[in-house]
């Protein structure tokens, strides 16, 4: 990444921070680490996690360490959830 990008979303600036990629069996999962500053001048983090075209998930926390843990659990589970969910052939 060259650099960070800015973009103003509901009243706080977004800065990206952070991207990686996620292996999970044999997919690979993009995940988005921003800065958000909130009007208040608190700083937030969220992982914006793209499982799909249109797919995603996003989390926040306190801390991009807190996200990298909890994307590295929740993922895995959210994508044998839903390979389980799909019908069959039968």
């Amino acid at each position: 990444m060259s650099g960070l990008s800015r973009a103003w979303e509901d009243g706080m600036f977004r800065t990206l921070v952070k991207t990686d990629a996620l292996a999970v069996k044999d997919k690979t999962v993009t995940v988005r680490y921003f800065e958000l500053r909130t009007l208040r001048g608190a700083r937030r983090y969220s992982a914006e996690i793209l499982l799909a075209p249109g797919d995603r998930i996003i989390l926040d926390d306190d801390s991009v360490q807190n996200l990298e843990a909890r994307t590295a659990c929740l993922v895995p589970a959210t994508l044998d959830s839903r390979m389980l969910s799909r019908p069959t052939a039968a």
